[in-house]
């Protein structure tokens, strides 16, 4: 019983951290998608001054600053869904961490329940040898 449920803890450990690598992989690919953004805001920033032209609509706007806004506006739609996984990957975080919870407090049961009994075992072991000391007197 006891490898079982040795095994069946370091199962759910092993998923408890796997889930923790999703999570931070995930958070990772959202700050670096926001940070690409970032520094495309100021590439757009620096080529809008650089040219005088910061109306998209004007007819010679940059082409350059067109195609880093479209960039932008990706990196920025791929980290919002990259948040709508990431959100989910904390939930099964959660639950996979809630279902380690309950498999160790099961095996500390089980495992005060075995005490228990063994200390039983020892206990009626003291008390026969009690029994047979008082007949003996």
């Amino acid at each position: 019983m006891k490898s079982r449920s040795e095994s069946l803890i370091r199962l759910k450990k092993f998923q408890v951290d796997e889930k923790r690598r999703q999570v931070t992989q995930i958070e990772m690919m959202v700050a670096d998608f926001e940070r690409m953004a970032s520094e495309l805001d100021q590439q757009i920033e620096i080529e809008q001054q650089k040219t005088g032209i910061s109306d998209v609509a004007h007819f010679a706007y940059s082409t350059f600053a067109k195609a880093a806004i479209a960039r932008r506006d990706n990196l920025l739609a791929s980290a919002n869904d990259m948040k709508d996984k990431l959100e989910a990957a904390q939930d099964a975080l959660a639950e996979a961490v809630e279902d380690l919870k309950k498999v160790e407090l099961l095996d500390q049961r089980e495992h005060g329940r075995e005490q228990a009994a063994a200390a039983k075992v020892e206990q009626e072991g003291y008390d026969e040898i009690a029994r047979y000391r008082h007949m003996r007197t």
